[in-house]
């Protein structure tokens, strides 16, 4: 940096510096490299800050470039409502890393695991992308069954594999997407899942520890999770996260139709009756009913420039919930019946 002319004060260097997690001197200096191509992709006299932000979008810790997930951009504003949810998960991911005195003052070991639990199509893994963007923490990304092989022993290696990675890159998070794959209880496994499950339990207690790791898991089916993982030290934070209610419905259809510049007749549409007539449905299904009222607009004129209510009247018609109430009654059921909630 002593060659380059740049204008980065004090307070930049420490913003970028805070997203070097993992970098190796040599990750360092690719980046600084990337950044020095964007200055000239630009046509700048000098670096400046958003040439690293834009090179830190390329350039990742070497640890984790073989299984580093391409997570879209996704804030927590970007999700609507689950004021609780976010709270509680800012609490257990980003004071310990904010706060380190704190916790050592008070003699508190940051918790090890959030498990996300609930409906299908409920933001469960946008809550964790946006985890990832939200913390800028190197976050590690693998779906339950792509741990599987037909090769004995190489489930159990892939496993070991991700959490020396994460290790290497702390502080870093991993998330198991769909982890009832890989860590169904005991009498109901199969050998090779039982091996994996196994190695999961051995790597979150293991003698080499998980600093500044933390696991983030998704499952819709909470009832078949060996007992195991949801012991103190493993996965301290059973989380559910549940269809929406009213006031996140309302978020949810507000980010879907105005954020997203969808042109709808404001004299007509009334997100407050939306948000009524779509109770019991999923984020997902109501997204999808935004984008199927968009497509009714255009059926009826391709050259129309405006979404009408009678096309969200359509979409309602046609995009039924999937949610029942005796699903619901189920989670509501797990929840009252965990030790730790």
């Amino acid at each position: 940096m002593q060659n380059c002319t740049h204008n980065l004060d004090e307070d930049m260097i420490f913003q970028i510096n805070q997203q070097l997690h993992g970098f190796t001197g040599a990750d360092i200096v690719s980046l600084i490299r990337e950044a020095l191509l964007e200055q000239i992709k630009e046509d700048k006299k000098v670096l400046d800050f958003s040439n690293f932000q834009n090179a830190l979008s390329r350039v990742h810790a070497s640890g984790i470039k073989q299984i580093l997930m391409d997570v879209p951009k996704v804030l927590w504003k970007d999700i609507g409502g689950y004021s609780n949810i976010k709270d509680q998960i800012k609490q257990v991911i980003e004071w310990p890393l904010k706060h380190p005195e704190a916790f050592k003052r008070m003699g508190i070991q940051p918790s090890k695991g959030i498990l996300l639990y609930g409906p299908p199509g409920c933001s469960k893994t946008m809550i964790a992308k946006a985890i990832a963007t939200e913390s800028k923490l190197n976050f590690l990304a693998v779906k339950g069954p792509e741990l599987f092989s037909k090769y004995v022993g190489d489930s159990e290696k892939a496993v070991r594999d991700v959490f020396r990675r994460a290790r290497q890159c702390a502080p870093s998070i991993i998330f198991f997407d769909e982890i009832d794959a890989i860590a169904t209880q005991r009498s109901i496994n199969t050998d090779v899942s039982e091996r994996v499950l196994c190695q999961m339990l051995n790597e979150m207690d293991g003698i080499e520890g998980l600093k500044n790791v933390v696991i983030v898991a998704a499952t819709n089916r909470p009832e078949i999770i060996d007992k195991a993982l949801t012991r103190p030290g493993r996965f301290d934070h059973l989380i559910y996260v549940p269809p929406p209610d009213l006031l996140c419905r309302k978020e949810i259809l507000k980010i879907n139709i105005f954020d997203s510049g969808m042109p709808v007749n404001l004299d007509e549409i009334n997100i407050d009756e939306l948000a009524i007539k779509t109770e019991g449905f999923s984020g997902a299904e109501i997204n999808l009913i935004v984008r199927e009222a968009g497509l009714s607009a255009l059926s009826r004129d391709i050259y129309t420039s405006v979404v009408e209510n009678k096309d969200f009247e359509n979409a309602l018609n046609m995009v039924k919930p999937r949610i029942t109430k005796e699903m619901v009654q189920q989670y509501i059921n797990f929840a009252k019946n965990l030790k730790f909630f």
